[in-house]
């Protein structure tokens, strides 16, 4: 009896293995068939330099995938809700959007309780050159026109919302006479908000640099600011149209913080405190470690998201907390993620230098994070857009518009695939404008929009974002549907 049943165990196992190398060999065989395309792409290397020099590495070709190339996908018609979510699926409703995991995918739940994907541009402005500024006199008489027209090219494209840095009196006004509003998000800019009133900070390619690349989370002044700073949001609670708030941008939470900390001047209260925790492990700066490291950067996280989350529920419970839109390597940190998922209700990550995500790490962030992830920045600049010379900036470059829509459709498909995303904000709605005096050098001669300087709309770009837009909820299903890739 007992050599059967080891038979019939042995007999179990070479069936597994035999069934999970055939659905290795198949996935890989689905990919050979799907990223036949290439597109020709090249990176920026020391992008965003303040004298707007750039250099790029060599164009080389990249395997791609679109809607067009997936095999067994057949588009469909998914009828939608006032928010652009989706009709034929739905679960309670708050009132309010968040975010729920049913039957294996991350979904966002909009206000009705339809399923919902946040798929929207970021800085959906005006604009503020001259040139901007008359052609939107010219189009649209004023900034409420303006804000019409966009929020319906918006939804004529298929997107849905509005990203960080959007011109939230605007949209407030236009979504409250809209029949299809917009769900729009808003970045408090805590952090960099009292630096500024501190004083300390400094100006840099995307972002606010601190001091010896350190936040002042330990100062205890940072958390009576946040106290007082988020009493705001009581006036935004009942507002349905809001998606979420982004507590900051790309902030320098990494890993080598605590050596960061620790060479400050021991007046400044983030040396007492990385002093202090150091102090209490018997760590001196010549004996730390990595993981030294990696567990101060979790407890100077704890502390930035618990002061936070805490401040920002008190005023608003209502509205999702989205993150400090992590960057570069803060998405391969897992002790980062782990923290932040303690307080977020979805992930945000600006995601650059990746031609497809990473199926490791999209899967992964979930996993640590126990939430689904955003991701809030990712661009592509096209070299036939007149008078860029795309030196600011991230990423990639490649030589046409259609090219841009390529990537957009290959980038979010994968992201579609993971399961574990609930939206993505392209980085940007307009293009940078070389005219404008005194633009942040990360934002001075790119070609980021999907509208130019003139609000013109980049067609062959939007016709393929806008394929895969309409496709969303059809392709979720479809990824769904579909056997896992390893």
């Amino acid at each position: 009896m007992l050599r059967s049943a080891l038979h019939d165990v042995r007999l179990v196992g070479a069936f597994l293995l035999l069934l999970g190398a055939t659905t290795a060999a198949q996935a890989q065989n689905r990919d050979s068939a799907e990223y036949t395309l290439r597109v020709a792409a090249k990176k920026t290397i020391n992008n965003s330099a303040i004298d707007g020099k750039a250099g790029f590495s060599e164009y080389k070709n990249y395997p791609t995938r679109t809607i067009a190339q997936l095999q067994g996908f057949k588009p469909a018609t998914v009828k939608l809700s006032k928010y652009g979510g989706r009709l034929d699926k739905h679960t309670k409703a708050t009132g309010f959007f968040h975010v729920k995991k049913i039957e294996g995918r991350w979904w966002a739940i909009d206000p009705e309780g339809y399923y919902f994907l946040h798929n929207a541009p970021n800085d959906v402005q005006p604009g503020r050159s001259e040139r901007t500024k008359k052609a939107l006199q010219e189009k649209y008489k004023d900034n409420a026109g303006w804000m019409s027209a966009t929020r319906k090219f918006l939804f004529a494209n298929g997107f849905n919302g509005a990203g960080a840095w959007s011109a939230t009196k605007e949209i407030q006004a236009e979504n409250v006479k809209a029949d299809k509003p917009l769900a729009y998000t808003i970045n408090l800019d805590l952090m960099s908000g009292y630096g500024s009133k501190r004083g300390g900070t400094y100006v840099q390619p995307g972002h606010k640099g601190y001091p010896n690349d350190v936040i002042f989370v330990f100062d205890p002044g940072f958390e009576e600011f946040v106290e007082e700073a988020t009493k705001q949001l009581a006036k935004n609670k009942n507002d349905k149209n809001l998606f979420g708030y982004f507590s900051d941008n790309e902030m320098p939470l990494l890993r080598k913080n605590l050596d960061g900390y620790l060479t400050l001047p021991p007046t400044e209260p983030g040396y007492v405190a990385a002093k202090k925790w150091a102090d209490e492990r018997g760590i001196t700066l010549a004996t730390i470690t990595d993981q030294h490291r990696q567990d101060f950067l979790a407890y100077a996280a704890e502390r930035y998201f618990s002061i936070v989350a805490k401040a920002m529920k008190k005023n608003d419970p209502n509205h999702m907390y989205l993150g400090c839109r992590f960057h570069g390597a803060q998405r391969y940190y897992p002790e980062l993620m782990r923290v932040a998922g303690k307080y977020l209700d979805a992930v945000s990550i600006n995601y650059y230098n990746n031609w497809t995500p990473e199926k490791k790490w999209v899967a992964e962030w979930e996993q640590v994070a126990g939430k689904p992830f955003m991701v809030t920045e990712w661009y592509v600049k096209g070299e036939d857009a007149p008078g860029l010379a795309n030196t600011a900036g991230a990423g990639w470059v490649v030589k046409t518009q259609e090219d841009r829509g390529l990537f957009y459709q290959n980038f979010t498909l994968g992201l579609l695939e993971s399961k574990n995303c609930v939206g993505w904000h392209w980085f940007k709605y307009q293009d940078n404008d070389p005219t404008l005096v005194g633009a942040e050098p990360s934002n001075t001669n790119a070609n980021k929009g999907i509208v130019n300087n003139y609000l013109e709309p980049y067609t062959p770009l939007l016709d393929k974002m806008r394929e895969l837009n309409q496709q969303m909820y059809t392709l979720a299903d479809f990824f769904d549907k579909r056997q896992p890739q390893p």
